[in-house]
């Protein structure tokens, strides 16, 4: 059995373009206008899916189906496995004590709470997205800020915008080297490219977040913080991504940004400590501190406390409030902090190509003793090879495969997994303990991996059934309009897929193509979709879900969206402006193709 996809099943290009948006519209809606549970709302969403893809578009109803299971075991590999073992790292650290020691160290860099938001959400989160991506920085950031006292919504929502310069680069350059093997542009042109893009908004991203969450003037409180955490970033981003490919460029920055901003807070405090009012302290507290403009967390108010005497002068600012009553001995504090390193090293060695490669067994010409045992490839019956992409969106048919990979042992949910075993016996808990802590963990992210299952079946149903590519070529039909609405068609890849690596899969060719057609530099716009893509990062379901994962708000999804998706929409806007004008002004921005 073999399927053509058709792109126009209605005759109108804009009308099967509206269809097409249905199960998006309905998922979104659910969310965030009735209080739908995420589960309901995400099984809900890919029924109307694999109804209009059976209905209208014509796909046999066998094909529809295997494909909503295919997505939903993706969900649960590698994603969901990467979020019960980041969970589990983290209920590791609360079980023994320890992250209240990680509270305490931090609070001794910074108690002021914007600080701590760009320490952990932007820069740590940084680091872990170009370690590992998928899921993983969200997951970890957003359960960091948990621990360290910020009020559920406000941690997911801003560990969620915070992880959005960065994902054009994670998992080691993942994104940039799928989009070059899609477009056959060289991966060193499409770097250097998002390297040109990008690095405005690594720059702007830390006064975003304290924006958000703490209003403008107290944004402007914090501005060198702010700058250099963005500035390093961003210059970093540039240079790495411009002069030596795509594969180090999230973690490189993210060192230098953390090392920049602790370098800073050795000779700079802000001279008022920003606190939520739930904190506890021994001072009287002032009213309510934050700023308008952006949407402000709605946890609870937020208080502004003054420095003590001194707080004019240049160099360290000691504050009224700490966190704790007492610092952390060294060897305490290092061993509060050895699962999170543990975490990190690991992460990053499972990230290498190398280690990749002898995980999985070797390569078909040097197989190692792995072969066949750590990486075990299914080709989904019925539906590899039978659904076939058709011109536009491609240059001829082509057939899509459909392969499930169990690469349990290269998988970097393995890496977190292993982490959190080596972290809890060196913290002293016994095998049976850490056994009784996994399952508590996946007890209670049960609901959650069904909702990421549901979200992937209905990503796949979208992406097989071919109403992810009408809406693509709608966007495609605006002629020199494209370049504003190319990183739009990445945002809404990302969004609907949930990943940068496949809407880069989905529209790279789609790009490339359009941007021939209206004569302008295909580079340009296939770069733009990874690009715009980071913004959408924030809103698409797999990773509101992973945050309320996180932060214990199962069921709270709705909450989470409404939180993000203005900043997502207005940032992903301004990822138009920017390429557009790449396209038409500052065209010597634009590498040329070897």
């Amino acid at each position: 059995m073999t399927w053509t996809q058709v792109y126009t099943p209605l005759g109108s290009l804009l009308l099967s373009a509206l269809v097409a948006a249905l199960p998006v519209v309905v998922l979104l809606g659910l969310l965030a206008l009735f209080h739908v549970k995420a589960h309901i709302a995400a099984l809900a969403g890919l029924a109307t899916s694999l109804l209009i893809a059976i209905v209208v578009y014509g796909m046999p109803v066998e094909l529809g189906l295997i494909t909503a299971a295919y997505g939903a075991a993706y969900g649960l590999f590698p994603i969901g496995w990467i979020v019960l073992c980041a969970i589990f790292v983290y209920d590791i650290t609360v079980k023994t004590g320890k992250f209240e020691v990680v509270k305490e160290t931090i609070a001794g860099m910074a108690s002021d709470r914007r600080i701590q938001l760009l320490l952990i959400a932007f820069s740590f989160g940084a680091f872990i997205e170009g370690a590992a991506g998928f899921g993983t920085p969200v997951a970890i950031s957003a359960a960091m800020l948990i621990g360290l006292g910020f009020a559920p919504l406000p941690a997911a929502g801003l560990a969620l915008i915070g992880n959005t310069a960065p994902v054009a680069y994670g998992a080691l350059g993942t994104p940039i080297l799928t989009l070059a093997a899609v477009t056959k542009i060289p991966a060193e042109t499409l770097s250097a490219m998002v390297g040109r893009q990008l690095p405005l908004f690594s720059l702007i991203v830390p006064f975003w977040l304290i924006w958000a969450m703490a209003g403008r003037k107290a944004m402007w409180e914090v501005w060198p913080a702010c700058l250099t955490a963005g500035l390093s970033f961003a210059v970093t981003q540039f240079l790495v991504s411009n002069y030596f490919g795509p594969t180090l460029v999230d973690i490189a920055g993210a060192i230098v940004s953390i090392v920049a901003t602790i370098v800073l807070l050795r000779f700079w405090q802000p001279r008022t400590t920003w606190r939520f009012a739930s904190d506890k302290d021994a001072d009287e507290k002032l009213p309510y501190g934050g700023g308008a403009g952006l949407p402000q967390p709605s946890a609870a108010a937020i208080s502004l406390q003054p420095a003590m005497a001194g707080a004019g002068a240049r160099g360290p600012v000691s504050n009224t409030v700490s966190i704790a009553a007492a610092r952390p001995s060294n060897r305490d504090a290092w061993l509060a902090w050895m699962p999170w390193i543990l975490l990190s090293v690991l992460v990053f060695i499972w990230g290498l190509p190398a280690v990749k490669i002898f995980f999985n067994g070797g390569t078909k010409d040097a197989p190692n003793f792995l072969a066949g045992i750590s990486s075990l490839s299914y080709h989904v019956p019925v539906l590899d090879n039978a659904v076939f992409r058709n011109v536009p969106v491609v240059p001829k048919p082509t057939p899509e495969a459909a392969v499930f990979t169990f690469n349990w042992l290269s998988a970097t949910g393995t890496s977190l997994l292993l982490a959190g075993i080596l972290a809890g016996l060196l913290l002293g808990l016994r095998p049976g303990e850490l056994l009784r802590i996994f399952l508590g963990t996946l007890n209670r992210v049960k609901i959650s991996l069904l909702t990421i299952a549901a979200m992937l079946a209905l990503g796949y149903t979208t992406r097989y059934g071919g109403l992810d590519a009408t809406m693509g070529l709608a966007f495609a039909s605006t002629g020199a309009l494209f370049a504003f609405f190319s990183p739009i068609l990445g945002w809404l890849g990302v969004a609907l897929t949930g990943s940068d690596t496949s809407s880069n899969v989905l529209f790279g060719n789609l790009q490339q193509i359009t941007a021939q057609q209206i004569g302008i530099s295909p580079v340009l716009t296939a770069a733009a979709n990874s690009s715009g893509g980071v913004m959408g990062k924030m809103i698409d379901a797999q990773s509101i879900v992973v945050a309320g994962v996180a932060t214990g708000q199962q069921g709270e999804e709705g909450n989470i969206l409404r939180y993000v998706f203005f900043h997502s929409l207005v940032l992903a806007a301004l990822v138009g402006v920017v390429v557009f004008l790449q396209a038409y002004v500052f065209t010597w921005m634009i590498p040329a193709l070897p």
